[in-house]
């Protein structure tokens, strides 16, 4: 069993600082699309579900139309300004796409690492290097990216920041570290953050995990739900779905916290069963910190 400190388990006790620094850049900066512009959102993996928390929030906010898309998917469609949302700017579907519009459609970048080969290819940047990280598993750049979005919209981040520093000071429970299989399920932008949840469980902790929009879950997905298994709610509810997983058996988890907040619950989670099974979060099965496709 790995005991000691890992970089997840830092990177992800930061993230209230992180966050409050994302907030007063959004202050400062000015490179995000205005509002009235038709804006896709791209990313891949962890990044594509912060693009749809994000695409969500910027149309719901009465910015503009905003889709979100995974990198290698985004359609030829016009708009008037990409966003690519990527950690480490060496992944290959975000510099093929990049490549692919440059001189037809602006592309604005958020990026971790300022020195990466996409910061050439870019019409501009917000950088984030005090929030790019070591782990292969994501954290805190990717809610800091979102703490950056969501205060460019008008949000004041106190709230989340103050659910998020206690999120990181509570004791876990036990029973909810020890269980067989998770759900996660949100609605609105809320969403996003339920996908990437599931995620950091599944590359953290190879733990069972699924993912839907909140109000989906009925049409089939609640059949998985039994004792020792958990359904996490990410903000408000429909009625009646903590009822109805009651009557399984299953642990409804609903903090009433800030969805990022709870994120960070669900990531402490993911950690606490790495370590608890022998497993290096920073190094998970499979998987490399960014990927980099043969030409």
């Amino acid at each position: 069993m790995i005991t000691t400190s890992t970089h997840m388990e830092n990177e992800l006790r930061s993230q209230p600082e992180t966050w409050a620094r994302a907030a007063e850049l959004a202050r400062t900066t000015d490179v995000l699309p205005q509002r009235g512009a038709r804006v896709a959102v791209v990313g891949c993996g962890t990044s594509w579900f912060i693009a749809q928390a994000y695409a969500t929030l910027r149309e719901r906010s009465g910015a503009g139309v905003t889709d979100a898309f995974a990198a290698s998917e985004m359609p030829d469609r016009d708009y008037d300004a990409i966003v690519a949302l990527t950690r480490s700017g060496t992944t290959t579907e975000v510099l093929q796409l990049a490549e692919r519009v440059k001189g037809r459609t602006p592309v604005i970048g958020v990026v971790g690492d300022e020195t990466s080969p996409l910061i050439g290819l870019l019409d501009a940047a917000v950088t984030l290097p005090f929030a790019d990280e070591v782990s292969v598993v994501q954290t805190r750049f990717a809610t800091t990216a979102l703490a950056l979005f969501r205060a460019s919209l008008g949000e004041d981040l106190a709230p989340a920041i103050a659910d998020a520093e206690r999120a990181i000071a509570e004791d876990l429970d036990p029973d909810l570290v020890a269980a067989e299989q998770y759900t996660f399920v949100a609605g609105g932008w809320a969403i996003g953050l339920a996908h990437e949840a599931a995620l950091k469980m599944r590359e953290a902790s190879q733990s069972w995990t699924e993912s839907y929009p909140a109000m989906e879950y009925r049409h089939g997905p609640i059949s998985i739900a039994a004792p020792g298994r958990v359904t996490w709610a990410f903000g408000d509810m429909p009625a009646g779905l903590a009822d109805d997983v009651a009557r399984t058996g299953a642990r409804f988890e609903q903090s009433g916290v800030d969805p990022m907040a709870d994120l960070v619950r669900a990531q402490r989670v993911a950690l606490a069963r790495a370590l608890s099974r022998g497993l290096n979060p920073d190094e998970p099965r499979n998987l490399t910190r960014s990927v980099i496709l043969d030409a």
